[in-house]
């Protein structure tokens, strides 16, 4: 018999405790930078006007029980400007009943998993480098550039400048970077913390640096900087690789958040 098995609902009741933590922070962050909302059914919308084109800017947040018909009608109404439809669904059991609604009217379903750091937090890593709004834009330009070579600067130029709006998002924002030997930034990161959550968010390595350890020195400078968070987690793509990443760094699975986008 386990002998610590009587743990196991603690840990589920703290495990469940911390992803609405999270959800809420995610939530609390999107809304925070939102030059403006619009109430809809089970949430809001949060809309940019100066980046239409950004589906994180524009898009309906849903956290609490609605019908999936309405939801669709408000998502078509509120992001009628717009050349996409995106509704984030925070929570498993919400998103999963939207799911076949969603899929007759044409949408995209992608699933995200919010994991929280549950491992030592590291000691005395190397610290990452802060990196300035002017550098990163430039940095952001030109991974854009290589993911979408065929749309215009100015769609290239919204999507990169867009960062400049995240300071708003939470008392602290922090852009973090390490280099490589050459000088040239090779990974990248946000951090943001708001009372007393921490989130580590756009984790990205250069493709000609890649497979040298730069995420992971990343990483632990970030867990360290974050160390006196009451919460720290990120979210990973439910379908893809990092995920598997960050569990070796600490990382643990609370649960899951859905998104529908016709684009």
């Amino acid at each position: 018999m386990d002998d610590f098995a009587h743990l196991a609902p603690l840990r589920r009741e703290s495990d469940a405790a911390d992803l609405a933590r999270a959800l809420a922070f995610l939530r609390g962050f999107a809304r925070r930078r939102a030059p403006r909302e619009v109430p809809v059914p089970g949430g809001v919308a949060v809309l940019d006007e100066r980046y239409p084109g950004s589906y994180d800017d524009n898009r309906l947040l849903v956290w609490e029980p609605a019908e999936p018909a309405e939801v669709l009608r408000a998502a078509d109404e509120v992001l009628a400007g717009r050349a996409h439809r995106l509704v984030a669904v925070a929570g498993d059991r919400l998103g999963e009943a939207f799911a076949p609604a969603f899929a007759r009217a044409g949408y995209a379903h992608e699933t995200d998993l919010v994991m929280a750091f549950r491992g030592a937090v590291p000691e005395d890593p190397p610290p990452a480098e802060p990196l300035e709004l002017a550098e990163l834009v430039e940095v952001l330009r030109r991974d854009w550039r290589r993911s979408l070579p065929e749309v215009g600067d100015e769609v290239i130029d919204g999507l990169a400048r867009r960062v400049e709006n995240r300071v708003a998002g939470a008392d602290l924002v922090a852009f973090r970077g390490v280099r490589a030997p050459g000088g040239e930034l090779a990974a990248r990161a946000d951090l943001y913390l708001h009372g007393g959550v921490a989130q580590i968010e756009d984790v990205h390595t250069a493709e000609e640096h890649r497979g040298r350890g730069h995420a992971r020195a990343l990483l632990t400078a970030l867990l360290a900087e974050a160390a006196g968070a009451e919460l720290i987690f990120l979210v990973a793509d439910a379908a893809d690789w990092p995920k598997d990443f960050y569990a070796r760094l600490g990382f643990a699975v609370l649960g899951r958040t859905h998104s529908f986008l016709r684009a």
